[in-house]
C-alpha cells in the first residue's frame, strides 16, 4: 500500500480550488514542501500549472509542474510527492503514455513518494480508467492506468434523484453495467470524499461519503471514517 490521497473533485459547491481538501493534503505530505504537479488532463498546461502553484503555494508548497521540465522522467524521478490533477482522463492517460511517464511514476511512488489525485488524476490511479466519467475525446492506446490501488474509482458519483425527469442511466446504472463486463471492486466517491491511504491504512475521508460496488452483490454504502484495507484484498 502505498502514501495516496485520491480526491474526487478538486472543488465542491460553495468553496473554493481544493479548500476541502487542505486539510487532508497536508496531511499525507507529512512536511514534504516540494511537489512535482502533472498538468495534462487540459489543454492549457502553463494556465492550470499557474492556478496550482498559487494555490499550493499558500500551504507553504513549492510547485514544479512536469511539463516546465525539459526531461519530464528525471523530474518524476526526484519528486517527493507527485499531484496529477483533474480534467479530461483520456487526454490525462494519452500523454502519460506519449510521454512514457507510466513507470516511472509507478516506481516513484513504489519507493515512497506521496501521490495525490483529483478527478482525473484520481482515476488514472487505478488499474484501468474504464470508470472514469469523461469522453473519450482521444485515443489513450490502452486504458490500463497506474495501478496504484487494485480497484476502480469512480469520481463525482451522484445518486439518483428520483424527481429528475432525465431518462438516460443513473451512475449506479453505468457501473452495473461495468460489472456486466469486469469484476473489480468499485469505490464511488461523491463529491467531497476522498481515499487516504498511509502506514499500511485506507480510510475514506473529507466531506461526504460513498459507495462501494462489489460484482454480484448489492452496492453498500461507505461512511466518511470508514477503513478500506479489506479493497486490497477482495478479487
Amino acid at each position: 500500500m502505498h502514501r495516496l490521497l485520491l480526491i474526487s473533485s478538486s472543488t465542491v459547491f460553495g468553496t473554493g480550488y481544493l479548500d476541502h481538501a487542505q486539510e487532508q493534503i497536508l496531511r499525507i505530505l507529512a512536511g514534504r514542501n516540494r511537489l512535482l504537479f502533472v498538468p495534462y488532463a487540459l489543454a492549457d498546461w502553463k494556465g492550470y500549472a499557474g492556478r496550482v502553484q498559487k494555490r499550493l503555494e499558500s500551504m507553504s508548497v513549492s510547485v514544479q509542474s512536469a511539463h516546465e521540465s525539459p526531461e519530464p522522467k528525471k523530474a518524476v524521478a526526484e519528486a517527493q510527492s507527485i499531484f496529477i490533477g483533474g480534467g479530461n482522463t483520456f487526454r490525462l492517460l494519452k500523454a502519460l503514455r506519449d510521454l512514457d511517464l507510466i513507470g516511472p511514476i509507478q516506481a516513484r511512488v513504489a519507493e515512497g513518494a506521496v501521490y495525490i489525485g483529483a478527478s482525473a488524476g484520481t482515476n488514472v490511479a487505478c488499474p484501468t480508467i474504464r470508470t472514469t466519467n469523461d469522453m473519450p475525446i482521444c485515443e489513450p492506446g490502452s486504458l490500463d492506468a497506474l495501478e496504484l490501488v487494485p480497484f476502480q474509482i469512480n469520481c463525482h458519483y451522484l445518486d439518483a434523484d428520483p424527481s429528475s425527469r432525465h431518462m438516460g442511466e443513473t451512475r449506479e446504472e453505468r457501473i452495473l453495467q461495468f460489472h456486466e463486463e469486469n469484476a473489480a471492486p468499485v469505490l464511488a466517491l461523491r463529491e467531497g470524499a476522498m481515499l487516504r491511504v498511509e502506514d499500511g491504512a485506507a480510510e475514506l475521508a473529507g466531506i461526504a461519503g460513498g459507495r462501494l460496488f462489489r460484482r454480484g452483490l448489492p452496492p453498500a454504502e461507505v461512511a466518511v471514517g470508514s477503513r478500506l484495507e479489506s479493497l486490497w484484498t477482495i478479487r
